[in-house]
């Protein structure tokens, strides 16, 4: 591997694209771009001027045999992305992969098969596993601080269709495979793993579409997800906003504790307001204040970390905080849902990544 890794990228008019190319300009000293595959039909209406010049493919077959990169950045709809993912796993290359990574968990099934058996480096988008917020309440559910976990509530609203248009391909059912469940509760979901550190084992839920656009995959919808603990976590969202606007958060309850989480990614609202135990006079009160990111690109300084992380992981073959288990995991859930809605009924199951479970007190 040269001194900069040098990094392939393929889809340019990704939605992210532009964000995390920004984010790599954080680590020009040890990451460079050096071709790009722009696939969506050849379009590069967000490529920056100062990539125009690199070699230029058409097919990623075509970028596998040119073959003078370490690694490549994937950012593919759901119907592309499981084969050059697998094509370049079987070339020797090291993958990020934007999330979801595939539109069903039989396809995660297909990546994992073909990472596994290359040993390559393999991360995924999901960047909320590297943010502050969110490691301080894993730490907490870890350390036993909850004391015995009773629910987790999270809520994640953004956007309608409208925004982007029902002609999108994220609203089309072939290319994407689902709708907000895929695209955007896949984070959540993800994540409820990395921060319980238990598998979910019952699977209720509804999903639709709520708001004015005719799509062809959900705006959104509901879940109640039973832990292997005996708490319960439910999630609630959608593209449900008349304008580009987000709102997110979690609520975490335990017999010890309880905590709230203002996810507001870029504002003042990054806080943790933790209510605890009344032993004597005084109630256990706290408001912690994350630190403001104001890190250029996708992700902020989240996403930085996801980069270095996988850097690591293709120079010493650890593994990464995402792994391809932890990708297929969260696939797995999201089938589920859909399994639940379309029948009506509970879906029993185990679903969670091995190495994102954690010895949880009280559970």
């Amino acid at each position: 591997m040269s001194q900069r890794f040098r990094l392939a990228w393929i889809g340019v008019d990704h939605p992210h694209g532009s964000a995390w190319r920004e984010l790599l300009a954080n680590l020009a000293e040890q990451i460079e771009i050096v071709a790009i595959a722009p696939r969506y039909d050849g379009q590069t209406h967000s490529l920056e001027e100062r990539f125009t010049n690199l070699p230029r493919f058409e097919q990623v077959a075509d970028l596998i045999a040119f073959g003078e990169f370490d690694g490549a950045m994937v950012c593919l709809p759901n119907n592309e992305s499981p084969a050059a993912i697998i094509a370049l796993a079987e070339a020797g290359k090291h993958i990020l992969a934007e999330k979801p990574g595939a539109g069903s968990a039989a396809d995660a099934w297909r990546i994992e098969d073909a990472v596994s058996q290359a040993g390559v480096a393999f991360q995924s988008g999901y960047l909320w596993r590297y943010d502050e917020g969110a490691n301080r309440l894993r730490n907490m559910v870890g350390e036993g601080r909850f004391g015995k976990l009773i629910n987790v509530e999270m809520s994640f609203v953004t956007s309608d269709a409208n925004r982007r248009g029902e002609k999108h391909y994220l609203f089309d059912a072939e290319t994407s495979g689902g709708g907000f469940f895929n695209w955007l509760a896949c984070h959540y979901l993800d994540l409820l793993f990395y921060i319980t550190g238990q598998r979910v084992v019952g699977v209720t839920a509804r999903s639709g579409v709520y708001g004015d656009s005719p799509l062809d995959v959900e705006d959104g919808g509901c879940a109640i997800l039973e832990l292997e603990g005996g708490a319960l976590a439910t999630f609630v969202g959608g593209y449900w906003l008349p304008r580009w606007a987000g709102e997110a958060s979690w609520t975490i309850r335990g017999t010890g504790r309880w905590v709230h989480w203002r996810k507001d990614h870029a504002g003042p609202g990054r806080v943790l307001e933790i209510h605890g135990p009344q032993p004597q006079w005084f109630a256990m009160e706290d408001l912690h204040k994350l630190p403001l990111d104001d890190t250029p690109g996708y992700g902020g300084a989240s996403g930085v970390a996801l980069v270095n992380d996988w850097l690591h992981a293709a120079r010493t073959g650890a593994e990464c905080r995402n792994t391809v288990r932890s990708m297929r995991a969260a696939l797995e859930l999201i089938d589920a849902i859909y399994t639940s809605s379309r029948t009506g009924r509970r879906v029993d199951c185990s679903i969670g990544a091995d190495h994102d479970l954690l010895n949880v007190s009280g559970a």
